[in-house]
């Protein structure tokens, strides 16, 4: 016979993104109204070595909902990530008598969920909580949205000032490994190019793409950039176009400003969505698992389908970004 779960624990592990705020919230209302208590782990995986535990009310969660970043902050441990440090996690969490933990965050932190529930038994629910988009199994992450109106605002504001100084523009967004926010940003600013992580740059065709559209009367060129695994890519582009076709080009860094700000409606249904599931999950025996976004619906699935990075896009985006820059 399964034990009745009685307490849960939740934390934020990673990089922060709009919306965890309102997952955070979906789970501490749905378990109290399931008569159980709710714990907050402060500062991820991390704080839970410290032992930062607190239980959580209705009310510590109120008015919450439209602020981004996250109540219970987050961090990365390397002290979690060995084996010694995940046992010493498990303990403290039975110690405070908590019988389950939903973890907010990306590929990494679902990952040391995994490990915590395969070496210790802990039942686990993960929330795909990442700017990114780059969970597997999921169609959409809680802050994607943000990330990308963040982004789309900036860049609109760019093109002002480009437009009116007849100048490009390298905007670098983020996405070390990701092309989800480049692609979509790229589509919805009416970018003349988008240059993908871990692909070969082919400044020819950027190039190409800025002598075209200035010989067909245009006064300014974007190009959207994501920002790879080494820093400083928009620099890199900006120095080919002077070197090899002497094309003057200024580069503007967004950074952590995608990260920022009130999460936007899609970010805060989904995510509340997310977390209500994944408290029902928990009641319903579910031991290791996830909540996704999958065909426009909220469904459970195995946490290990969702173990890695998904770093593959859709050919049509591409195919579109190129039909309608010309």
């Amino acid at each position: 016979m399964t034990k009745k779960i009685k307490k849960i624990g939740v934390l934020c592990s990673g990089g922060d993104s709009p919306g965890m705020n309102c997952a955070i919230r979906a789970v501490v209302r749905t378990a109290i109204g399931e008569d159980l208590q709710i714990f907050g782990i402060q500062k991820g995986y991390e704080g839970l070595l410290e032992n930062n535990i607190r239980e959580l009310s209705v009310s510590s969660v109120g008015n919450i909902l439209q602020h981004g970043g996250t109540i219970l902050q987050t961090s990365r441990s390397k002290e979690f990530r060995t084996p010694e440090g995940r046992k010493k996690a498990a303990d403290i969490l039975k110690s405070h008598g908590i019988d389950a933990l939903v973890v907010i965050g990306g590929d990494g932190s679902y990952n040391g969920a995994m490990k915590l529930h395969e070496e210790h038994g802990i039942k686990v629910v993960g929330i795909p909580g990442t700017i990114d988009n780059d969970i597997s199994g999921t169609d959409y992450t809680i802050g994607f949205d943000t990330a990308v109106q963040n982004a789309v605002d900036a860049v609109d504001k760019i093109r002002d000032t480009a437009n009116s100084h007849a100048r490009t523009f390298i905007v670098e967004v983020m996405g070390r490994k990701s092309p989800a926010i480049a692609l979509k940003v790229g589509i919805c600013t009416g970018a003349e190019n988008v240059v993908l992580p871990a692909e070969n740059i082919d400044f020819q065709k950027i190039a190409g793409d800025i002598d075209r559209g200035i010989k067909r009367g245009k006064t300014s060129s974007i190009i959207i950039a994501a920002e790879g695994e080494e820093p400083g890519v928009g620099y890199l582009i900006q120095k080919n176009l002077k070197e090899q076709f002497q094309l003057e080009a200024h580069v503007c860094i967004l950074g952590h400003i995608q990260r920022g700000g009130n999460p936007t409606p899609t970010d805060r249904l989904i995510a509340s969505q997310m977390g209500h599931s994944a408290v029902k999950a928990l009641l319903a025996g579910e031991k290791a698992s996830a909540t996704v976004f999958v065909s426009g619906k909220v469904i459970i699935i195995p946490l290990a389908n969702c173990l890695r990075k998904k770093n593959e896009f859709d050919i049509s985006e591409v195919d579109l970004l190129t039909s309608l820059s010309i």
